[in-house]
């Protein structure tokens, strides 16, 4: 059973930043695509960032050239990095994982951790 668990959330101000871990529990890291998903309260939940297996990013548009995804295969980790943040950021952050052997972090397989809130005010 695969477990994600992430942290790192939290409330800051307009233009402020975070950095939020998603730690793999049962699992061998190098073989799952991992991603980051997030969801306001009203929305859909939408695809944030995705890193392949060969740790290749691709960004929404909304969030490209503010936030960067990055893993640590040793560490069992993939990390959102957040800079200049904005009140349209605000949202639950859920970090994903694909199924083995594949980069597809899609929302129907694989495994979801439980959620970290991002607040920004302005």
């Amino acid at each position: 059973q695969v477990q994600l668990m992430e942290s790192g959330g939290g409330l800051v101000q307009l233009g402020g930043l975070l950095r939020s871990p998603c730690v793999a529990f049962r699992i061998v890291f190098s073989r799952h695509s991992m991603g980051w998903y997030r969801q306001a309260p009203g929305k859909q939940r939408g695809l944030v960032a995705t890193i392949t297996r060969g740790g290749s990013p691709n960004y929404a548009d909304t969030v490209k050239d503010r936030f960067t995804i990055s893993r640590d295969n040793a560490d069992n980790t993939v990390y959102l990095q957040m800079n200049s943040l904005r009140p349209e950021d605000t949202a639950v952050y859920y970090c994903k994982s694909s199924s083995a052997f594949s980069d597809d972090v899609g929302l129907l397989l694989g495994s979801w951790g439980q959620g970290t809130q991002v607040t920004v005010s302005s």
